[in-house]
């Protein structure tokens, strides 16, 4: 068998982006697995490289041509898929590293695909039985992402996501569901629902109803979590517009069926920017929305993403994002300045904001809501809560809440457990907090089922 894995062809994989770009990278690592493909570590030790690259902002375009240029120094032959791939139809990858083998978008798993066949052509009988039901992943073992759709019908004027990922496309609800419990079954705790915008699912194919275990289900978000709620693991969503029907969710988080978390990207409060980014669900009062979910569902958590130098934005309407923050009393937010990213329509607006402003009122911006994250953290000093722990490292456990996404939010720090493992439920008591992350010791030793 040794002798079999060294004559494998190995592969690199390099996966850049969101969680909605490792859904990509997991796919197209599964499928090389199937077809027999072995993924090298190392540079060195790989017959070529694939780079799933991001697109999005200019710090991720460059990271992304940093991270070909080194694959292209470090091995010599290097396949491009992912965002940026789809920009000027892969040109801007193709003009700044000419030499690599091919580039594709994203969520291009054939094309990807026969360009390793091209250039790396695959084992002969290859070994499906390594694979397992739940495919490839790159998160630890205790989570998984599941990607519901692709692309979105949205036209943001600061978003060119459309442009590389295209018009919104739901997957069956049976497959997802499948995945959800092939996923389950080979020990995942915390499912993470995503997509471009998870409120929309459905939509595209006008809520047909599909099947899982035999029985119908219709292809829409509410039925979609009713039966993600009865695998008996964490399930968090993620991207979730504040559409009117998202409502209907929010009882189920209440029943302790789904986690008590929204993911929702409001990016501003002033009416005049949101109509000039062309966001979906501008005209909602959010204000109302969020007290009547915190009124469904008292321990809901609340994260969201904003966008600060829109070009136009005055100080007044800044002032009213900082109002805004101090009346939602969100739980964890995330701040960007604008960034003109090429072939943004709103790069075409007038009165453009000068970097130091934009950058002064991102610092206001953070200041105002860590003040605010660090209140109601605070409040949690004293309360019991069950975390799921994932790593233990020289005795301190590192977990984190129902409050808490991997990679964004905060975490909850324990000492004195080693006895934990990753994918661990336990229950603890909070005894200290900051800004971000909060400190606990365990209630009793014994760990949750």
């Amino acid at each position: 068998m040794s002798s079999l894995k060294q004559s494998l062809p190995r592969i690199g994989f390099v996966s850049l982006g969101c969680p909605k770009a490792l859904v990509d990278s997991e796919r197209i690592l599964t499928q090389l697995r199937v077809e027999g493909y072995g993924i090298s570590p190392t540079y060195e030790n790989a017959d070529l490289v694939i780079i799933n690259t991001c697109g999005f902002i200019d710090s991720a375009v460059e990271e992304s041509l940093d991270a070909i240029g080194e694959a292209l120094a470090e091995n010599g032959k290097v396949i491009v898929t992912g965002c940026l791939g789809a920009k000027g139809d892969g040109e801007v990858v193709k003009k700044a590293h000419p030499q690599v083998l091919a580039v594709t978008g994203p969520h291009a798993l054939p094309e990807v695909m026969a360009a390793v066949h091209q250039h790396l052509p695959q084992p002969h009988d290859p070994y499906t039985s390594l694979i397992p039901p739940q495919g490839i992943r790159l998160t630890p073992k205790h989570y998984a992402y599941v990607k519901i759709s692709e692309g979105c019908n949205h036209r943001c004027t600061f978003c060119i996501i459309p442009s590389m990922r295209g018009d919104l496309v739901s997957r069956p609800i049976g497959e997802v569901m499948q995945e959800a419990e092939n996923l389950v079954q080979a020990g995942v705790k915390e499912l993470l629902i995503i997509s471009q915008d998870t409120s929309a699912y459905g939509v595209d194919i006008k809520y047909r109803t599909g099947f899982w275990q035999g029985r119908p289900l219709k292809t829409r978000l509410t039925e979609l979590t009713q039966a993600l709620s009865t695998l008996g693991v964490w399930v968090r969503l993620h991207y979730v517009y504040p559409y009117p029907h998202v409502d209907e969710i929010i009882p189920l988080m209440a029943e302790g069926k789904i986690l008590p978390y929204l993911d929702v990207p409001f990016q501003h409060a002033s009416p005049r920017i949101l109509k000039a980014m062309k966001r979906p669900a501008s005209v909602e009062n959010n204000l109302a929305r969020i007290q009547s979910w915190r009124q469904i569902c008292p321990d809901i958590t609340l994260r969201s993403t904003f966008i600060v130098g829109f070009p136009g934005e005055t100080e007044a309407e800044f002032e009213l994002l900082l109002q805004f923050l101090q009346e939602a009393q969100l739980d964890r937010v995330g701040c960007f300045t604008y960034s003109p990213v090429e072939g943004a329509t709103a790069n075409a607006l007038p009165d453009a904001l000068p970097e130091d402003i934009k950058e002064e009122r991102r610092a206001r911006f953070m200041a105002t809501q860590e003040e605010i994250s660090s209140q109601r953290l605070t409040r949690r000093i004293g309360q019991r809560m069950t975390v799921l722990v994932d790593d233990v490292q020289d005795n301190q456990v590192v977990a984190r809440s129902a409050a808490d996404a991997p990679e964004i939010d905060g975490l909850v720090y324990m000492a004195d457990a080693p006895h934990l493992k990753s994918g661990d439920f336990v229950e603890v008591e909070i005894i200290a907090s900051d800004a971000h992350d909060l400190q606990a010791k365990l209630v009793e030793a014994a760990v949750l089922e």
